[in-house]
């Protein structure tokens, strides 16, 4: 039995089995702009989510054996596109990320890292797909039978696969210490930072989090905008800002804006404010 289940949509856990969803908690904020603007959905409601879910595995095959992996560049913004981006121009030789299916892998195409990030978030636990794990390659997976996700892993099989321009996506506090030291033990290795997935982030994890970063996304977190807005040398977007820390950081969000032409005026709701917990 295939069990995956998603943190998505104002942070409801939503269980999926069998590509059916069959459980949506209810949602801690009530309004997205992102789902606002591409789905118009001016609520989110358990049943709302649900249905969301439901159309993104009955679309695209999210949580199945059908799912879709590839997908081009729709010249948008957001930390699967700037990944995407640094591929395409070899600024960085792979990618650690997350699928459900498979857990922690590596990437190094950028119509796959579009397919994988652009498409789902927040990915809390998963279990094997085999047929997944057979396009993906299991050499190319942290655990092929358990679908285990660990981004410290990930960056650990990247290098010893020779990788030397790494960039990684966390949403866990806890693995910047880690982090830092597999930096220092490997000196001649570039481990690039993308935080993601920070909503309702304690200010403790919140530093944490922004201290190790190259780029870090604001989602909903109100600890991460007031370090980053004060720290940040760069910000791109208005109702979900992405911030970059270092020079590099900046670097790659200046790249992905030259890609897609600059930055796009805000189309978002001013009736509706975007709340941050």
């Amino acid at each position: 039995m295939s069990e995956h289940i998603i943190e998505a949509m104002g942070l409801s856990k939503v269980t999926i089995k069998d590509g059916k969803v069959i459980n949506v908690s209810e949602p801690e904020i009530e309004y997205c702009p992102l789902f606002d603007h591409h789905r118009g959905i001016k609520k989110l409601t358990p049943e709302a989510i649900a249905e969301n879910m439901q159309f993104r595995i009955d679309d695209f095959g999210m949580c199945t054996s059908k799912r879709q992996l590839r997908m081009k560049d729709f010249l948008s913004f957001g930390i699967s596109e700037i990944i995407c981006t640094l591929l395409d121009e070899k600024i960085i030789d792979c990618a650690v990320m997350v699928l459900e299916g498979c857990g922690t892998l590596i990437v190094w195409d950028g119509e796959l890292v579009q397919g994988i990030g652009g498409r789902v978030s927040g990915l809390f636990k998963t279990s094997p797909i085999p047929e997944l794990i057979v396009k993906i390659g299991e050499e190319n997976i942290v655990n092929p039978k358990t679908a285990e996700i660990n981004q410290i892993k990930g960056i650990k099989l990247a290098i010893k696969k020779g990788f030397k321009n790494i960039a990684v996506t966390i949403a866990v506090a806890g693995d910047a210490k880690e982090i830092k030291k597999l930096q220092k033990e490997h000196p001649d290795t570039n481990i690039y930072v993308f935080v993601v997935h920070t909503t309702k982030r304690s200010a403790k994890e919140a530093r944490e989090l922004f201290d190790i970063s190259d780029v870090a996304t604001a989602c909903a977190s109100k600890n991460i905008r007031e370090i980053a807005e004060a720290e940040c040398i760069k910000t791109v977007g208005q109702s979900i800002p992405i911030y970059a820390r270092t020079e590099m950081g900046k670097k790659f969000l200046e790249m992905r804006l030259a890609k897609i032409g600059g930055e796009k005026p805000k189309k978002d709701n001013p009736d509706l404010p975007y709340p941050m917990i």
